[in-house]
């Protein structure tokens, strides 16, 4: 990595990690002539893309088109239009493709180098940059940012550095003072909260099932209209999978509010209770002889069904036996269960912000600061956050592709 010096660069991106590293690509192909430089205030470089998946990178979703695509977006679904038709899903595996970078789709849409090794993402980028010509410096943290007349000066421990224009790439951050350098620019900044983590739930016998997932369920929170469906994970501590995450994810602000204190309502097989009342009574008919906990319905785990068929008080009774009433609990419990909810656990290393700089101040048509001159902004240090599945790299490639464009084209 280049060591540090006085410099002046036409654009100078902070931040290391992948709408840093797109931004500077997307400049540097549009004016293989310009000065282009990336300031990573830590040793190493891409962290996120290294761990993301496990270390295997989830580079994108597999989606037919934008429309598909901003739904997935509970933060910056209607501005992402912009950056997502101008580098869409599609166009992210055209652009590894033309760099010896396939991809390949698994059963959830989820995508990833054939290689299953997030290196080979990286690799990709530091050649990239290598054979664009970026200057790259690490251990770089820029401790203040100087608008001036030509652009802006950048303080970095015992160094400056100047810049025609600025792509602020920095990642999301937990913690509200760390916007402080962005408080100092006047921007507006929407206070950060956690997005994508499971759910806390104190209930020993159900969190012994640690393991056991349903493909076809749902999720809400009671009193809101915040419901999803899909595969739900029992843990250790209680709730996850897909279902629950994207839960998390567009009722982020309403969890915070409340402390991460609420009631999950679970509806285990994803039907209506007459559906789920049907499906018992064709049981009852069939098996009158059999035990209620023997036979599970709609193909639910049998370690799921029995806890269930228990906390209705229906195990050790034949399906000839069972009542009206046991039935209409076990209706209740299998479209109806409750569990309160205290706290959160973040989904493994995939950490992401709900927060960051408002979105009313950017033109998403050129990631723009709309006051401040040469100041573009990518990836998640904006309000913007998508659901677990590659949704989030797919903002960063697309914001930084336009803002790393828009800065060089406006040179």
């Amino acid at each position: 990595m280049t060591e540090l010096g006085k410099n002046r660069y036409q654009i100078i991106i902070i931040g290391g990690g992948a709408s840093g590293f797109f931004a500077a690509l997307a400049a540097k192909e549009v004016n293989p002539e310009a000065s282009v430089c990336i300031l990573e205030r830590s040793p190493k470089l891409l962290g996120k893309v290294r761990i993301s998946g496990g270390g295997r990178c989830n580079v994108t979703h597999d989606v037919p088109d934008v429309p598909h695509l901003l739904p997935n977006y509970p933060r910056g679904m209607k501005e992402m239009q912009g950056p997502f038709y101008q580098f869409s899903a599609q166009d992210t595996v055209q652009w590894f493709s033309q760099r010896g970078v396939e991809l390949k789709t698994e059963a959830d849409g989820r995508m990833f180098p054939i290689t299953d090794n997030s290196e080979t993402i990286i690799d990709c980028f530091l050649d990239e940059a290598e054979r664009l010509g970026v200057q790259i410096f690490t251990n770089a943290p820029v401790e203040k940012i100087i608008p001036t007349d030509t652009g802006f000066k950048l303080m970095v421990e015992h160094d400056t550095f100047t810049a025609n224009k600025l792509i602020i790439a920095t990642g999301g951050f937990p913690m509200r003072r760390q916007y402080a350098f962005l408080d100092e620019l006047g921007i507006e900044i929407n206070n950060p909260v956690p997005s994508l983590f499971t759910f806390n739930i104190q209930d020993f016998v159900l969190t012994e099932m640690q393991g056991v997932s349903v493909q076809h369920a749902a999720v809400s929170i009671e009193g809101t209209k915040f419901s999803f469906a899909g595969p739900i994970i029992i843990t250790h501590w209680g709730l996850s999978g897909p279902a629950v995450l994207r839960t998390s994810a567009f009722a982020a602000r309403w969890l915070a509010e409340n402390q991460y204190n609420f009631t999950v309502n679970v509806n285990w097989v994803n039907e209506k209770a007459q559906v789920a009342r049907e499906e018992l009574f064709e049981l009852k008919a069939a098996y009158t002889i059999k035990q209620v906990q023997t036979q599970p319905a709609f193909g639910l785990p049998r370690r799921l069904w029995e806890y269930l068929v228990a906390k209705a008080g229906c195990n050790a009774i034949r399906w000839a036996d069972i009542s009206n009433a046991q039935i209409d609990k076990l209706v209740a419990l299998l479209v109806a269960d409750s569990y309160p909810v205290k706290g959160k656990t973040v989904f493994k290393e995939e950490f992401v912000t709900s927060g960051g700089v408002n979105l009313k101040q950017i033109d998403t048509k050129t990631m723009a600061h709309k006051t401040i001159d040469n100041l573009y902004f990518a990836g998640e240090i904006i309000d913007v956050d998508g659901v677990t599945g590659g949704f989030n790299f797919q903002a960063a490639w697309a914001t930084g592709y336009v803002a790393g464009r828009a800065a060089v084209e406006g040179e």
